[in-house]
């Protein structure tokens, strides 16, 4: 819904619709989705956020 929101004007500076993308300085993490799968990728993020 918030893409929607965008595209109608009702959300001002949202990545991808009025403002680009700015790829992070120093990333906490790297997700290299074309060398795992979905589920791989998930975990990964999981572990990292719970430690």
């Amino acid at each position: 819904g918030l893409y929607k929101k965008a595209r109608a004007g009702q959300l001002k500076n949202f990545t991808g619709i009025d403002s680009p993308y700015e790829t992070p300085q120093k990333p906490e993490i790297h997700i290299h989705t074309t060398n795992m799968t979905p589920q791989q990728a998930a975990d990964l993020i999981v572990n990292r956020l719970l430690g």
